[in-house]
């Protein structure tokens, strides 16, 4: 096994899906009907094309390293030639944030900021047991995918209280099977899109504004993101633009980044939070958080995409996404906790399961909720909790649910979702830069969808063309991310998938992944 995964790691012979050819320059996309296609041209974003004409012959000769552990190499050299220039922009937006330490000086940072990021992850899964496969479903073979991401966050101070930022990047890779085949997909830094050739794309650009409404002063420090400043303990804050609906909604301390803690699509997000997003997981929308105190309410409008997992956005809001966080906080045994309540509610063209098997039975095909959509609402509820257990240890759970009668629209194939696990740094063993984590989240869907997927329907990511028999699809993942520096880190990550698709008949499938993270 340890010899498989060298091989596939370092480029050697990849077993891939039947019809794939992995050499060639296509790009992965979602459809009408749900399902991964192919096409030549790489999307267009802000300088895209532009972007892509003036380097070419550069991704040429320098991309090709994205695919070995080379460019794992050429970029830590890197990271080291630019750590000091890093910190020092770091330092320079620190400066006032040193100042405020005793509360009396305002935070006063630099006007505008850099960060960046490189982000890699591998995934394989040796052969699992499958008497049958559909066209949506996890390739049963040894397989392994790998996707990277580089990320520049620019960032510039309008006024004393109002930031704007843009994020572009440059992605490649494909999810494993092409990000289709289990409801919680095991990688976050997969999307539903997928090209061997580097593409460009903006995924954020906002503008954020404080108001201060009062209270003791308090220290923001800079970051991804975020400048240094200071605001009073009661706000406001107004983010509009294109961004992720959970920048700001359903975050959690100890689940929620792909690039730095666990990595399973229904970890790191709610399973049962459709929440609004392109095919990559961003959208258009604004948001307003009012902090009181102890607690804090957030509300949202975003735009939907114009058919389920889609690329595109629609133009007009015409079809949208309401949604509103309550959070609490408090301290246990002087160690900080949250529990948030979230709701939601999507309005589009959707398809009734039901409906979708109606016509398959009166016409004798298979159903399919593209041909039965119609103006609904899918409303939505969330649990999220976090709290501190220590001074290392942090103990996280989420439990989520929405309406199983209409098709997904924008997340994954799940009606219900629990999660819940621990997160423990590494003082206890002299590395406190290291963290280890272990969760566990049990997926569902409704008796309408089940009932679908068994006649043959497709999802956004399942569909193994029957489902004779259901389970839950439980996931168990582990995690070890070994900060090798400041500004490196490596992930080793394993997960173990009992009912991939809620399908009982195939798997169970252990997919092992590595992670390496650079940041400046």
């Amino acid at each position: 096994m340890a010899k498989q995964v060298a091989r596939r790691f370092f480029g050697l012979r990849e077993v891939h899906r039947e019809g794939w050819v992995p050499n060639k320059p296509e790009k992965m996309v979602a459809c009408d009907r749900q399902h991964p296609r192919r096409l030549e041209e790489p999307p267009k974003g802000l300088f895209g094309l532009k972007a892509l004409k003036k380097i070419k012959s550069w991704q040429c000769s320098c991309f090709k390293l994205s695919n070995r552990l080379t460019v794992v190499g050429f970029l830590v050299g890197y990271m080291g030639c630019a750590t000091s220039w890093a910190d020092s922009i770091s330092s320079v937006n620190n400066v006032g944030a040193m100042s405020n330490q005793n509360g009396s000086t305002p935070v006063v940072s630099a006007p505008w900021a850099i960060y960046g990021q490189y982000t890699n992850t591998y995934q394989w899964h040796p052969a699992f047991a499958s008497p049958y496969s559909g066209t949506n479903s996890l390739y049963a073979g040894n397989n392994g995918d790998q996707t990277n991401d580089a990320t520049l966050y620019l960032g510039y101070r309008w006024s004393p209280d109002t930031e704007i930022w843009i994020n572009p990047e440059y992605d490649q890779g494909y999810g494993l099977s092409g990000t289709v085949g289990v409801a919680g997909f095991p990688s976050g830094e997969a999307y539903k899109v997928g090209a061997n050739n580097p593409y460009y794309r903006t995924p954020r650009l906002f503008v954020r504004r404080v108001f201060d409404l009062g209270g003791a002063t308090q220290q923001v420090d800079a970051g991804v993101n975020q400048l240094a400043e200071s605001r009073t303990a009661n706000n406001v804050i107004i983010t509009v633009g294109k961004f992720a609906v959970t920048d700001v909604f359903d975050t959690n301390s100890y689940a929620h980044d792909p690039r730095a803690d666990f990595m399973n699509w229904s970890l790191v997000d709610a399973g049962a939070f459709d929440y609004a997003a392109d095919a990559w997981g961003y959208t258009y929308g604004a948001s307003a958080e009012w902090t009181q105190s102890w607690w804090t309410l957030r509300g949202g409008v975003f735009d939907l995409s114009t058919v389920p997992n889609s690329e595109k956005l629609n133009q007009n809001f015409s079809q949208y996404e309401l949604v509103t966080e309550l959070e609490e906080r408090h301290q246990w045994r002087n160690y900080p906790g949250k529990l948030k309540f979230l709701a939601f509610v999507n309005r589009a063209p959707m398809g009734s399961y039901n409906q979708a098997l109606q016509l398959a039975a009166q016409t004798g095909g298979v159903p399919n909720t593209a041909l039965v959509r119609q103006s609904n609402w899918r409303p939505g509820a969330e649990l999220n909790f976090e709290q501190g257990l220590g001074d290392d240890l942090g103990l996280f759970a989420r439990a989520s649910v929405n309406d199983g009668s209409q098709e997904t629209y924008e997340f994954t194939d799940i009606n219900q979702s629990f999660s819940t696990g621990l997160s423990l740094h590494g003082q206890r063993w002299g590395r406190e830069g290291d963290t280890v984590g272990a969760a566990v989240v049990v997926n569902g869907i409704s008796k309408s969808a089940q009932r679908y997927f068994a006649a043959g329907g497709l999802g956004v990511l399942v569909g193994d063309g029957q489902l004779p028999q259901y389970g839950n699809e439980t996931i168990t993942e582990l995690y070890y991310a070994w900060q090798i520096q400041i500004h490196v880190a490596m992930t080793f990550d394993y997960q173990h998938i009992a009912n991939p698709a809620y399908n009982p008949q195939r798997g169970p499938v252990d997919v092992f992944g590595i992670r390496t993270h650079l940041d400046f």
